[in-house]
């Protein structure tokens, strides 16, 4: 029964690829993860890290502005400091989004190259193998008599 059997080889492509998607996809999930933190990990030490003038820090103002911006100016930070980090805060957060959709581009590369080219040749290959193997099974064609 050759119904049986058709096809079998696209199945097993199939079967092969699916399973080979879970490996990709626990690798690319840590790598965000990992990423990530370290990423949100730097926003925060930029977001809490406070630069001061001498005139400021001999003011009084290390002891009012520490944490996050909302923080320091429920603390009572003056609005000079805040402004004057504002720029340097800002910039980390656009930093942050920056690495985020970098992040998203090499997975993107990262996921048609460790799994959609491998598919893809496996694919192939298993076409041409099909298509040789069709072509061994055909009879050979009969000379033609010459009259």
């Amino acid at each position: 029964m050759a119904w049986r059997h058709k096809n079998r080889w696209f199945r097993r492509w199939l079967m092969v690829i699916t399973f080979w998607l879970v490996p990709v996809m626990i690798v690319a999930v840590r790598e965000v993860q990992d990423e990530m933190a370290y990423n949100r990990a730097d926003l925060q030490r930029a977001l809490t890290t406070w630069t001061f003038t001498d005139a400021e820090r001999d003011a009084g103002a290390a002891l009012r502005c520490h944490g996050m911006p909302e923080t320091a100016r429920a603390a009572g930070c003056p609005a000079a400091v805040l402004a004057a980090n504002a720029q340097r805060q800002q910039d980390a957060r656009d930093e942050y989004a920056v690495r985020r959709a970098t992040l998203a581009g090499y997975l993107w590369h990262a996921f048609v190259g460790y799994w959609v080219v491998p598919a893809a040749m496996l694919l192939a290959i298993g076409i041409l193998i099909g298509g040789v193997k069709r072509a061994l099974r055909r009879p050979m064609a009969k000379p033609v008599p010459e009259h």
